[in-house]
Formats: structure tokens, C-alpha cells, sequence
């Protein structure tokens, strides 16, 4: 069967979709701090469920202590401020714009890892960064009083847009590095038989951790009863119970195969047209107009993300 990796690449953008819209409906409902909790929280036991049948117990194998620590420092920095970050914007200015904020998540991980890496800035990766940005831009401003450029969302929206997408960013280069070690980690007897899972058990490492983060915040802050409580709102839990199905669970599982079927730039470009996917249910559910501006952005920055995989 022609074009399968593709076709599932592009599945998975709709998945990301839905699920983007659903944690939106979420997140106005349950809140920020407590939709993350209960979705990490229940992403984090299935990852367990998940290790125990491949592995027969519920956290990952072979793992050392140094990998713990950068895959912790992950899921602080990508799953718990960087959702959390992501989590508010819908709640600011919906999921629509919320995604268009996430095509700077590759901007920001080619920076860091850069910075942390030694990996090079070529010309292509900064032209894909300046597309990119320039996408967000048309969306992001508009001529005010005196032809002067001003915001046209709300600050507070913006900066939790980049701090989800600076989260996320930075979360993948620590995973990059987290994953390395895991991967030194185990046996050379034992690793081709593993290899093709690691993933997963790195990203339960990070789950953990954003659950313990989560569950320390709303401890402190004094609302535990509030958490139970939100088990009796229906339609809040259902929509994190689809946001989690679709998004780490069948999302990233699909997303990895997609990998075998097709190249890695190809796979990461059709998965990352959420942002235009996304624009007419957004319109039909939460009745957000959609102007040239809107589609021109998203459009644009797709571009973008587009070119740091295809140059």
C-alpha cells in the first residue's frame, strides 16, 4: 500500500487536533492546573500499565540515576511548566491560537540544542526560523492608533504561548540527552530487543515527574478536595480522557510508526499542520471568525516548521 507512513502522519495531525480541542473544553472547565494533573496523572498509569506488560514491572528498566535526573529535569520543564504554559493560553485565547504558538516549539529546541548540543545553526534551520516567525507575527500584530504596531491578543496569552513552546523545546533537548543515557544504559545484549520502546519508558519518567509536580502545587495550595471534586464534572474528565487517548497515548504510539513508513522530515511536516487543521472546528465549536490573518499565519508558520525538517 503508496503513501501509509503519510497517511498515518497525517492521522496524527488530526489526532493532535482533536485533542488540542477537547483539552481546550478542559481546560475552561477543570482549569489549567487541574486538567494537567488528571491527564498526566492518567497518561503516567498507562505508561505503567504499558512497562509492566513489556517489561514486567512499571518503571523502566536499566535505567540510572543520571538518566533519571534529565528525563525529571524534562518532564519539570516540558510536561509541567511548558503544559501548564499551554494549558492557560487555551483558557486565554483558545486552542487555535494556542497551536500556532507551538510551531515555535522547533525554533527553540534547534537554539538549545545549539547551546547544549554543539548541534549547527545552518542558514536553512535559521531561514525556517524566521518563516516561522514571521507566520506568528501576521497573527500576533496589527497597526494601531497613529500606524503604530500593537498586540492584537491579549499579553498575558502570549507569554503563555512562548512559554509552552519554550517548554516544550527545552523539554525535547533534555529528552534528546535523558534518552542518549538510557540508551548507554542498557546491556548491548539486550538493547535491539528494547530499543523500539525506550522511548516510551523515558516518557514515563517525565510523566511521573509533571505528576508529582502537579500534585505538590495543588497540595500546597490547598486544593485536594477541589481535584476529587472535579471527578463529578462529566464533561470536564471525558474531555481529558480523550485529550489523553489521543494525544500521548494513540498520538505518540502513531507518530513513531509513521517514522518506519516514511521519511522523518515528510512524517514531521504532515503532523504538524494542527494549526490549519484546526481552524474551522474551532469555528464551529467555540464560534472563533476566521480572517485572512488567521489563516495566513497559521499557513506561514506551518511553512516554517516545515522547512527545519524538509531543507
Amino acid at each position: 500500500m503508496q503513501y501509509v507512513g503519510e497517511s498515518i502522519s497525517l492521522f496524527v495531525a488530526v489526532l493532535w487536533t482533536v485533542a488540542a480541542l477537547v483539552s481546550e473544553i478542559g481546560s475552561k472547565r477543570l482549569g489549567a492546573v487541574m486538567m494537567n494533573l488528571w491527564r498526566i496523572a492518567v497518561a503516567t498509569l498507562v505508561s505503567a500499565i504499558f512497562l509492566w506488560v513489556v517489561f514486567g514491572v512499571p518503571l523502566p528498566l536499566y535505567a540510572s540515576t543520571e538518566t533519571w535526573l534529565w528525563l525529571t529535569l524534562s518532564g519539570v520543564i516540558g510536561y509541567f511548566l511548558g503544559d501548564w504554559c499551554l494549558f492557560s493560553s487555551y483558557i486565554v485565547f483558545g486552542s487555535r491560537m494556542g497551536m500556532l504558538f507551538m510551531t515555535l516549539a522547533p525554533m527553540f529546541t534547534a537554539l538549545f540544542a545549539w547551546i547544549w548540543l554543539g548541534q549547527q545553526l545552518s542558514w536553512k534551520t535559521l531561514l525556517a526560523m524566521a518563516v516561522t516567525l514571521a507566520g506568528i507575527a501576521i497573527t500576533v500584530f496589527h497597526r494601531g492608533d497613529g500606524h503604530k504596531m500593537e498586540l492584537a491578543l491579549p499579553l498575558r496569552g502570549v507569554l503563555f504561548g512562548l512559554g509552552a513552546a519554550l517548554g516544550q523545546g527545552i523539554g525535547l533537548v533534555l529528552s534528546k540527552i535523558g534518552l542518549d543515557h538510557y540508551t548507554a544504559d542498557v546491556p548491548a545484549e539486550v538493547l535491539p530487543q528494547v530499543a523500539s520502546v525506550l522511548p516510551f519508558g523515558a516518557n514515563a519518567i517525565r510523566a511521573l515527574a509533571a505528576t508529582v509536580c502537579f500534585l505538590t502545587w495543588v497540595l500546597l495550595r490547598g486544593e485536594g478536595r477541589q481535584a476529587l471534586a472535579c471527578t463529578h464534572d462529566h464533561k470536564g474528565m471525558a474531555a481529558m480522557l480523550i485529550a489523553v487517548f489521543f494525544g500521548p497515548f494513540i498520538g505518540v504510539g502513531l507518530s513513531l510508526m509513521a517514522l518506519e513508513y516514511t521519511a522523518a522530515g515528510i512524517a514531521s511536516t504532515l503532523m504538524a499542520l494542527t494549526p490549519i487543521l484546526i481552524l474551522l472546528p474551532s469555528k464551529w465549536m467555540f464560534h472563533q471568525p476566521i480572517t485572512w490573518k488567521a489563516v495566513m499565519g497559521a499557513v506561514i508558520s506551518c511553512i516554517g516548521v516545515s522547512l527545519f525538517f524538509l531543507l
